[in-house]
C-alpha cells in the first residue's frame, strides 16, 4: 500500500464508494424493488419467522417440568418434521382450491393458537389441564399442533407468491417476461428475508424479555414463560392480517382496472394467473392423504418401530413420485436431478447430538435464558447478513462444491463444542485471564456458522425451481420439497439412535424436591465425536459416489 497521505486517501474513497455500491446494489435495491402486493405472503412468512418466540422457553420448560428423555425428545421432533413431508397433497390442494386458498390460512393460524392456548394452560391452569391428561400428554399435543398449522401456511405462502406479482400495470398493459422474472427474483428474495428478519425480531425480544430469568424464582419463572407464550399468540394474528390485506389489495387492483374500462372476463384473466383448476391427481392427493391416515394410525396405535415404517412409507411415495416426474426429463436432466438429489438428501439428513447437548450447556456451562437468546439473536443478525454477502458464491458454485465446502466447515466449527465438553474453554479462560472463557466461545462459534444455513439452502430451492418441467412447476417443487423435508426427519431418525446408544439425562426431580433422575452427560462426549464424524464423512462419500458415476450435481 502506498504511503502517500493523497493516494491512501484516495484508496480510502475508492473503498467507501465500492461498498456503497454493493450495498445500494444487494441491500438497498430490494427496497426499492418492493411492492405493496408482496407484503401479504411476506406477513405469513414474517409469522413463520417469529414462531421461535417460545423456543428458548419451551427448551427450559421441557428441562425444568417435564421428564421427558433426550431420545423420546428426538423421536418427537422426528413426528413434528413429518408434516413437511405432506407438502406433495397439500400444494395440489391448494392448487385445487385457490379461491378459497385463504381459508387454508385461517385453518393453520386456528392450529397454531390452539398448541399455543395448551401451553398457556400447561403453565397458567396445570391442575385443570392435569384432570385432563398428563402434562407430557398435553405438551405433545401441542408440539405435533403447531407444525402442522406452519406447514399448510407455508404452502399457502408459497402460492401466494405468485398472485403478489402483478402480471398487468395499472394501466393493463402485460409487463415484459424479463421484468416478471426480475420481480419474482426479488419476491423469493423478500420472502427469505422476511422469514429471517423475524427471527431476528423474536431474538431481541427474548433478550429483552429473559434477561433477568437466570435469577428468578420458579414461581415468577413461570409466570415469565407464561407471558412470553401469551406475547406468541402475535404470531397467527399476523398470518391472518396478511391474508386480510392480500384480499384488499386485490380488490383495490380489481376496482382499479374495472375503472379503466375492462371486462369482467378480461379482468379474471389478468388478475388470475393460475386459471382454471387443475383436474385432480389421484397419485398426489390420494396417496399423501392415505400416507397421513396410515401415519396417524400408526402415530396414536403405538406401533413397534412406527417412526421407522412411516419414514420408509413416505420415502417410497416420493421416490414413486419423483420417477414418474422425472419422465418428463431428458436423460441428461435426469441424472442431474438425481445426482443433485442424493448429495442435499444426505447432507440435510446427518443427525445431532440432541437435546442432551443444549441440557449440557444449561447445567454444566451456566448458560442461562439470556444467554442462550442472545445466542439466537447473533445467529439470525449474521444469517441475514449471510444472504446478501454470500450471493454471489452461490450463483456461481455447483451444489456438490457447496455441500462439501459446508460439510468440512461445519465439522471444524463443531470442534470448539466437543472440545469445551473435554475443558478446552477452562484452557483459554486461564491463558487469557478469564476473556476466552466458555461464553466466548460460543459466541464466537455461533457468530461463525451462522450464515452456514442459508448458504445451504438457497441454492437447494433454486435447484428446485430450475430443474421443475414447466408445465409442472407447482407439482414438481411440492414432490422434490418433500423429498429434501424428509431428510430432515431422517436426521431425527438418527438422533434417536445415536441417543439409544449414547444415554445423556439431566437432573429430573419430583414434586417434593427429591431428585427421580440424576444429570448423566458421561456419554456426551462419545455422543459429541460420532455425530461430528457421521456428519463428515458421509456427505464427502456421497460427493464422491455422486462424481465417480454417471449422475452429477447441478
Amino acid at each position: 500500500m502506498s504511503t502517500d497521505p493523497a493516494a491512501q486517501s484516495s484508496q480510502f474513497a475508492a473503498a467507501v464508494a465500492a461498498v456503497r455500491r454493493w450495498t445500494d446494489r444487494n441491500v438497498l435495491g430490494l427496497g426499492r424493488e418492493m411492492r405493496w402486493s408482496y407484503l401479504p405472503p411476506l406477513m405469513v412468512y414474517v409469522a413463520a419467522g417469529i414462531s421461535g418466540l417460545t423456543a428458548i422457553v419451551g427448551t427450559f420448560y421441557v428441562k425444568e417440568r417435564l421428564g421427558l428423555s433426550a431420545e423420546f425428545l428426538a423421536a418427537l421432533g422426528f413426528w413434528a418434521t413429518l408434516p413437511w413431508s405432506l407438502k406433495m397433497p397439500l400444494g395440489h390442494l391448494v392448487d385445487l382450491l385457490w379461491r378459497w386458498k385463504a381459508g387454508l390460512v385461517f385453518i393453520g393460524a386456528g392450529l397454531i393458537a390452539a398448541s399455543l392456548f395448551i401451553m398457556i394452560g400447561l403453565l397458567g391452569h396445570t391442575e385443570a389441564m392435569q384432570a385432563v391428561a398428563t402434562v407430557e400428554a398435553w405438551f405433545v399435543l401441542s408440539a405435533l399442533l403447531a407444525p402442522i398449522g406452519y406447514v399448510v401456511q407455508d404452502t399457502v405462502a408459497d402460492a401466494m407468491t405468485v398472485e403478489a406479482v402483478p402480471r398487468f400495470d395499472a394501466e393493463g398493459q402485460p409487463i415484459a417476461p424479463a421484468v416478471l422474472r426480475s420481480m419474482h427474483t426479488t419476491m423469493q428474495t423478500l420472502g427469505r428475508v422476511a422469514i429471517i428478519g423475524g427471527s431476528v425480531l423474536i431474538s431481541v425480544a427474548n433478550v429483552v424479555l429473559l434477561r433477568d430469568a437466570g435469577g428468578l424464582p420458579p414461581d415468577e419463572l413461570a409466570r415469565l414463560y407464561l407471558r412470553i407464550y401469551e406475547l406468541a399468540l402475535i404470531i397467527p394474528v399476523v398470518s391472518v392480517l396478511g391474508v386480510a390485506l392480500g384480499l384488499w389489495l386485490r380488490w383495490r387492483q380489481g376496482a382499479g382496472l374495472a375503472g379503466k374500462g375492462f371486462s369482467d372476463e378480461q379482468l379474471r384473466a389478468m388478475m388470475n394467473p393460475h386459471g382454471e383448476p387443475p383436474p385432480i391427481n389421484w397419485w398426489i392427493l390420494g396417496g399423501g392423504l392415505a400416507f397421513a391416515a396410515v401415519a396417524v394410525a400408526v402415530g396414536l396405535g403405538n406401533v413397534a418401530a412406527g417412526q421407522e415404517i412411516i419414514f420408509v412409507a413416505s420415502m417410497a411415495i416420493v421416490l414413486f413420485l419423483i420417477r414418474q416426474l422425472t419422465r418428463e426429463l431428458p436423460p441428461e436432466a435426469r441424472n442431474v436431478l438425481v445426482g443433485t438429489a442424493v448429495v442435499i438428501f444426505v447432507f440435510r439428513a446427518m443427525p445431532g447430538p440432541g437435546a442432551g447437548s443444549t441440557w449440557w450447556m444449561i447445567d454444566e456451562l451456566d448458560f442461562d435464558q439470556q444467554f442462550i437468546a442472545t445466542l439466537s439473536l447473533l445467529g439470525s443478525v449474521l444469517t441475514l447478513a449471510g444472504l446478501f454477502v454470500f450471493r454471489r458464491f452461490m450463483a456461481e458454485r455447483s451444489i456438490a462444491y457447496i455441500v462439501g465446502l459446508l460439510t468440512v466447515a461445519s465439522t471444524l466449527l463443531s470442534l470448539p463444542i466437543v472440545g469445551m465438553y473435554y475443558g478446552l474453554h477452562e484452557w483459554t479462560a486461564a491463558l487469557t485471564g478469564g476473556v476466552i472463557d466458555a461464553r466466548a466461545i460460543a459466541l464466537i462459534d455461533t457468530a461463525l456458522e451462522s450464515p452456514l444455513g442459508q448458504i445451504a439452502m438457497v441454492p437447494m430451492l433454486a435447484w428446485i425451481a430450475n430443474s421443475a418441467p414447466d408445465r409442472l412447476k407447482a407439482t414438481f417443487f411440492a414432490v422434490m420439497a418433500s423429498f429434501t423435508n424428509l431428510a430432515l426427519s431422517a436426521s431425527q431418525l438418527g438422533t434417536k439412535y445415536l441417543n439409544e446408544v449414547f444415554l445423556v439425562s439431566r437432573e429430573v426431580k419430583g414434586p417434593g424436591g427429591a431428585v427421580q433422575v440424576p444429570a448423566d452427560y458421561s456419554e456426551l462426549g462419545w455422543l459429541f465425536i460420532t455425530a461430528t464424524a457421521i456428519g463428515l464423512v458421509l456427505p464427502l462419500l456421497a460427493i464422491v459416489f455422486v462424481k465417480a458415476t454417471r449422475f452429477r450435481s447441478a
